[in-house]
């Protein structure tokens, strides 16, 4: 019986091992695996490459990997926003390298590693200092420059509803990333806030096929003080 439901974040990164290379969903702060980097960090695991849209934002999330100092490499789209102070104080004193990547690009070449595709030309970026000393080509009168697939050891993103089988759905904007992520790595683990029965999904609805994810993590919503809602790991095995 197919059942990829993890009784824990730990157990579904037993696998993570240093200097690997995990893309991380996320867009600005919408769909951030919060939970799934609290276990990188918990893990141990240094001299990691991260993939992300961005560089973290406050003290948390990816910005608290970065601030561990388990962070060797960013490779992201938009590396400064008004509080990612922690990767600009990192990468201004040489502790973190980055790798900036247009936007579209960055998603073109994780897609491209889920896609077996092994490389492909575009146009963004041609002429700067992106693609400086990059193969190029003319085509259709346009020049473009060569870009390569980004793969993954783990992909950690967050989805809303998942199966045992770890067919997943989103919520509005914390699909982002999520979805290309899923298909570009060796090990992908998923955050859930419910596990239904198989069937109970729409297969319609269905946006991550089970067959791209190695892991499903239920994490429960509990309220806070303020009235909002922080999310907390289950302990115990989920259904």
């Amino acid at each position: 019986m197919i059942d990829k439901i993890s009784p824990s974040v730990a157990a579904a990164l037993a696998g993570l091992r240093d200097e690997q290379t995990l893309l991380l969903g996320g867009f600005g702060t919408a769909g951030i695996p919060e939970e799934l980097i609290d276990g990188v960090i918990a893990s141990g695991a240094r001299q990691l490459t991260i993939v992300n849209n961005n560089a973290g934002n406050g003290d948390t999330g990816l910005a608290a990997l970065l601030k561990a100092g388990r962070v060797r490499k960013m490779v992201c789209s938009f590396p400064r926003s008004a509080d990612s102070y922690v990767f600009d104080e990192l990468y201004r004193a040489g502790k973190v390298e980055l790798e900036l990547v247009p936007q579209g690009n960055l998603a073109e070449r994780i897609r491209a590693a889920g896609a077996g595709i092994g490389a492909f030309f575009c146009p963004t970026g041609y002429g700067t200092e992106l693609t400086k000393g990059r193969e190029v080509r003319e085509i259709n009168g346009r020049m473009h420059v060569l870009e390569f697939p980004i793969f993954g050891d783990f992909a950690l993103i967050k989805a809303e509803t998942g199966d045992r089988w770890g067919n997943l759905r989103y919520r509005k904007a914390a699909r982002n990333f999520g979805p290309v992520m899923a298909t570009a790595a060796r090990v992908t683990v998923a955050t859930v806030h419910e596990i239904v029965d198989l069937g109970a999904m729409d297969p319609e609805t269905i946006v991550t096929p089970g067959i791209h994810v190695s892991h499903v993590v239920r994490i429960a919503r509990t309220a806070t003080r303020a009235g909002g809602f922080r999310q907390a790991a289950a302990q115990g095995a989920a259904q």
